[in-house]
């Protein structure tokens, strides 16, 4: 079992940065992929990004075009996602998720066994 909160989001300025982290706590954190996803208010969730057990990531390259970067420290079980020069369309609750272990990230949301909460981002213009 893997338990997943996420924290760090808020009100920020259009063009401003922002510093997502996903803390893990359970067994064999740093043997599973973990991805971020959001889902703004009337719209389906989507995939953002995501990292592999060994650190390799994956984008959504049509909605973060190299403004998002995601990292993972085992040390910490914590996998992060900055998010530079947001755009008002970056408003969404993010969440992040966990596969199973030894899975590799996946942009499918049914491929994901664990979920967090949420965190509210919120980009004013």
């Amino acid at each position: 079992q893997v338990q997943l909160v996420e924290s760090g989001g808020g009100l920020v300025q259009a063009g401003g940065s922002l510093r997502l982290s996903c803390a893990a706590s359970g067994s064999s954190f740093s043997a599973r992929s973990v991805g971020w996803f959001r889902q703004a208010p009337g719209k389906e969730r989507e995939f953002v990004a995501a990292i592999n057990w060994d650190g390799v990531p994956t984008y959504n390259t049509d909605s973060v075009k190299g403004r998002f970067t995601i990292s993972r420290d085992n040390a910490k079980n914590t996998v992060y996602l900055q998010m530079n020069s947001v755009l008002s369309e970056d408003t969404a609750v993010y969440y992040c998720a966990a596969r199973t272990i030894a899975s590799r990230s996946s942009r499918e949301i049914s491929d994901y066994s664990y979920w967090g909460q949420g965190t509210q981002v919120t980009v004013s213009s």
